[in-house]
């Protein structure tokens, strides 16, 4: 029936990438002794920005779509599938150095920095609509300012998660998909990086992130909507610090985060697929904690940020059990990255 191969081609070519933002980094403090720091970019705005590890819900959402003679959507009971996925992201910037020795200003500095991460994902059926999953990055990174340039490669934030589907699909009946993760800080964290000698490929701190994925299909076009929150633990014991101010940065508590998003995906023929989405996400403020040079202790908090992202993507089916998806992604706001591309392909075995 055309119903079910539009079906199944939409649901394995459907991706869209989610950026969630944290807040921007600390700021320089001031050489005197109670004075408070001001946010400004280091290594900390790396460690709150988006993480090629965080929970994508798109990818919860195209699992969510495959219910072609299925009872439940996620894989079945003992069977289990392998993914390999590629990120590449660009993010520019130019920024104003103040000096207070000379009226306020000393210039600008240029940062541009190139990230790719790839990453193995394997899923297992532990129910019939309960999937456990596992992703493992591994993190090329590419970074220069007026101070330093570059090169990392490591192992990123490991994450583990689950996807739950309280109620079977039904053909004329939206589908809901739970779904829980938890990022582990096994990257190289940014806090434990002196300044300018190297580049972080983790946040430096562990996330639990819950999500709630909706998708309906309406042949030859799927609709789908994603919500999700993530807590960030403290990173502690940090002993970070900088020339530039005088401080060192001793604790940070990421803030909460909360992301929106959706779009459609749309069925051109049996072996190709387009697809277009948004994706919101609002982060509440960063608290940092600093010592200054005469040992005293100063807090301060970071602003709200928003950061937003429109992707554009195509599936095209290789073989029946195989389809390769790209996607690409345009930040619309400070926060997101300039540019990103995005590709995946199922390795079911």
């Amino acid at each position: 029936m055309k119903f079910r191969s539009l079906f199944g081609l939409v649901a394995t070519a459907l991706v869209f990438p989610v950026y969630a933002q944290d807040p921007a980094p600390p700021a320089p403090a001031s050489q005197a002794p109670a004075a408070k720091p001001t946010p400004n970019n280091s290594a900390v705005s790396e460690a709150l920005g988006k993480k090629d590890t965080d929970v994508d819900q798109a990818e919860l959402l195209k699992m969510t779509l495959t219910a072609v003679d299925k009872d439940y959507s996620l894989l079945k009971r003992g069977s289990h599938s392998l993914t390999y996925s590629m990120n590449y992201s660009y993010s520019g910037k130019d920024r104003i150095v103040q000096d207070s020795t000379n009226g306020g200003f000393a210039g600008v500095v240029n940062e541009d920095s190139h990230a790719v991460t790839n990453t193995i994902s394997l899923d297992y059926g532990l129910r019939n609509n309960l999937t456990l999953n596992v992703s493992i990055p591994i993190v090329s990174k590419f970074g220069q300012n007026n101070k330093y340039t570059g090169v990392a490669n490591a192992l990123g934030d490991v994450s583990i998660g689950t996807r739950f589907q309280p109620f079977g699909v039904q053909r004329d009946a939206a589908s809901l998909t739970f779904s829980t993760s938890l990022r582990l800080p096994t990257g190289t964290s940014p806090f434990k990086i002196m300044e300018n000698t190297g580049l972080s490929t983790g946040s430096g701190t562990a996330a639990i992130t819950a999500g709630l994925n909706i998708s309906k299909v309406v042949d030859p076009v799927a609709l789908f909507g994603s919500f999700g929150a993530t807590y960030s633990l403290p990173a502690t014991n940090v002993n970070q610090f900088s020339s530039a101010t005088g401080a060192t940065l001793t604790y940070v508590k990421p803030g909460y985060s909360l992301s929106f998003g959706g779009g459609f995906a749309y069925a051109l023929s049996y072996a190709i697929t387009t697809n277009i989405s948004f994706q919101e996400s609002i982060s509440t403020g960063t608290f940092l904690k600093f010592r200054n040079s005469v040992g005293e202790y100063v807090d301060t908090r970071t602003s709200t940020q928003a950061s937003g992202i429109l992707s554009i993507g195509l599936g095209y089916r290789v073989s029946p059990k195989t389809t390769v998806n790209t996607s690409v992604g345009i930040g619309l706001t400070a926060s997101a990255p300039n540019f990103s591309l995005d590709m995946s392909l199922p390795l079911n075995f």
